[in-house]
């Protein structure tokens, strides 16, 4: 279901640009796909050392503060 005046205004851009409908409804579910995607790629890294040092390790710098 699609409201009438959100159609209307798709039909109406896709006459603009000489192009079929069809073409201008997949552009458009494309980048909705496309933000969505985006938005639920994770935001910190999860990774396994291949040498099995830990960062504490490799750097020399606490991890974290010691605990109160």
């Amino acid at each position: 279901m699609v409201d009438e005046d959100a159609l209307a205004t798709l039909g109406f851009e896709a006459k603009r640009r000489s192009v079929p409908l069809a073409e201008l409804l997949r552009e458009a579910i494309d980048d909705k796909v496309t933000s969505l995607r985006a938005g639920r790629r994770p935001r910190v890294g999860v990774a396994r050392s291949t040498d099995g040092g830990s960062a504490a390790d490799l750097t020399g710098d606490p991890v974290a503060d010691e605990p109160r």
